[in-house]
């Protein structure tokens, strides 16, 4: 899978509403057939920095993402929100979802999965 982690620093005026700003964008991401995840986190440290976590199936799913209408409208739409330009790590994993983190293990009768 293709594992991409952004980070985007916002405006100070459009912090608290970037969720909503974000949420078209979201929503037509993750039902392209190859988006494995897109979920948003917010810095617990600066209120103006969300956290993009999404995962691709592949190349193919990933370029298919790039290319999309909603990804072209989000390159014209988010950059008057930001006050820096995103910050991104891309990588392919071979792997196509979460793995546990043993050492933080839950046990058996308690683990609810994610």
């Amino acid at each position: 899978m293709i594992f991409i982690t952004a980070k985007f620093r916002v405006l100070p005026e459009y912090a608290d509403a970037w969720p909503q700003v974000v949420e078209e964008f979201t929503r037509a991401t993750r039902a392209e057939p190859g988006c494995l995840w897109f979920d948003w986190s917010r810095s617990l440290d600066d209120p103006t920095e969300y956290v993009l976590v999404e995962a691709f199936r592949d190349d193919e799913a990933g370029a298919a993402h790039v290319g999309s209408a909603h990804f072209k409208a989000a390159q014209q739409m988010l950059p008057p929100h930001l006050a820096a330009t995103p910050r991104i790590v891309n990588a392919h994993v071979p792997q196509d979802d979460w793995s546990l983190l043993g050492e933080m293990a839950v046990d058996a009768d308690r683990d609810q999965g994610a």
